[in-house]
């Protein structure tokens, strides 16, 4: 089984290498990386070409944003399970991608995710919100729980059956995503560890601004599948308080 690893990303330079190095360090030896760079000019080439255990295929050119080339670099993939991991984050340990793939030697299992840490901006590592997913079922969707985007792994035929991310949604694209596949039960396994760890300071909560397109994609998204409404957008924000007080 081949795990397809893909990364967007613009000017990454700062965080790139802790991303890069937690990859090269996995356990699991089928393994490709294929990278999506929008035209960096800070370094982040020269980090992508610095020589490690597994060699990214990068692509450099202008895109029409982070979903637009998630979309690009889910094209490119020949692996059996397709995941996304931003420059921004890094995988927990060395073997959440040999975990990945135990989880799916399950033909009845079409994805997998785990738990969420996001941590300081300062690189110290500190722990700022841990996010437990607990186990799934579709009820709770419209409750407003969903997995964490950054540890789901899904097999590549879930793509091609149901589409990849919608552009259209420049902040939600994940959200509306992952309803779509959940709602047509899509059937997932969750993996009770910390996947991946995520630094603090990402584009959905840049600003007050970028909050209430968020919170305006999201209810979209949850219209448009038919999941809920006002209700499941306001249960969505209020579950994450808890994550701010338990710091394992």
């Amino acid at each position: 089984m081949k795990i397809s690893v893909v990364t967007a990303v613009m000017t990454g330079a700062q965080t790139l290498s802790r991303m890069l190095d937690s990859l090269a360090q996995q356990t699991y030896p089928d393994i490709e990386h294929l990278v999506q760079d929008g035209g960096s000019t800070d370094g982040t080439l020269d980090i992508l070409w610095a020589k490690r255990r597994i060699t990214p295929k990068v692509v450099s050119a202008p895109d029409g944003g982070i979903y637009e080339a998630i979309n690009a670099g889910i094209a490119r993939v020949t692996g059996d399970v397709v995941g996304v991991l931003h420059a921004d984050d890094q995988l927990a340990g060395p073997n959440v991608l040999a975990a990945v793939a135990k989880a799916l030697a399950d033909p009845a299992i079409d994805g997998v995710y785990g738990d969420l840490q996001y941590v300081a901006a300062d690189g110290s590592g500190r722990v700022v919100r841990h996010w437990t997913a607990g186990p799934y079922c579709n009820t709770r969707l419209k409750w407003g729980w969903m997995p964490p985007h950054p540890t789901l792994y899904l097999r590549r035929q879930v793509f091609e059956n149901m589409g990849a991310y919608d552009a259209r949604f420049r902040i939600s694209g994940d959200y509306e995503a992952m309803l779509r596949y959940l709602s047509a039960d899509v059937r997932l396994a969750y993996l009770p560890q910390v996947m991946v760890q995520m630094q603090v300071g990402g584009v959905s909560n840049g600003s007050l601004k970028l909050l209430i397109r968020k919170s305006r994609e999201d209810y979209r998204a949850i219209r448009r599948h038919r999941i809920g409404g006002a209700g499941t957008l306001v249960a969505k924000n209020l579950s994450k308080l808890p994550q701010f007080l338990r710091h394992p």
